[in-house]
């Protein structure tokens, strides 16, 4: 069985020229870890690019994608697994059920649904599985201030940040996800 790492990310590849570099070096980084790659099954933006460094580094790939994105987001069917979904919902559920940790990289709403899903079953006692944010460019500081004054207002207890935790750069990321991988 492989270890695995869900990662979310954004279906465009963004304005910032690091956004897709960091998404490159996390595919090759995880290929070259033994990690398996665990994400949407799009083969567009930064989806595309952390799973074709993941493949060319002869890494293991597992996607799952809804039905109705299938040519949206371009599925990408050279994966060693392939799972199409009829909801969204399902889709999220196959991706963090076959994952051991789960990275966000910069995207859009989808992406900052997805993190408050897994943030929300990780406060609610769901799942106990590591929760990273990668912070390329700075990307996710505004975020984490959101998260610091949801908490400063009373909605949250601040062991809410306890959930997750933010990796300015993928050497980062990946010694972190080695450390939770020996745990």
């Amino acid at each position: 069985m492989f270890y695995s790492l869900c990662v979310y990310c954004g279906s465009r590849a963004g304005n910032t020229a690091r956004y897709a570099q960091d998404a490159e070096a996390l595919g090759t980084a995880l290929a070259e870890a033994g990690i398996r790659l665990v994400y949407g099954a799009g083969d567009v933006g930064l989806m595309g690019t952390v799973a074709r460094a993941a493949k060319t580094g002869g890494g293991k790939t597992f996607g799952v994608i809804p039905q109705h994105l299938l040519d949206r987001e371009v599925g990408k069917r050279d994966l060693d697994t392939f799972i199409v979904t009829e909801t969204m919902h399902e889709r999220k559920k196959v991706m963090v059920m076959n994952a051991d940790a789960i990275a966000v990289l910069p995207g859009g709403a989808g992406s900052l649904d997805e993190f408050f899903e897994v943030l929300t079953w990780r406060q609610l006692g769901l799942h106990d599985k590591p929760i990273y944010l990668l912070n390329s460019a700075g990307y996710w500081t505004p975020l984490r201030q959101l998260l610091d004054h949801i908490i400063g207002s009373g909605f949250a207890d601040p062991s809410l940040m306890g959930y997750c935790e933010i990796a300015e750069d993928v050497p980062a990321l990946m010694a972190s996800l080695i450390r939770a991988r020996r745990a």
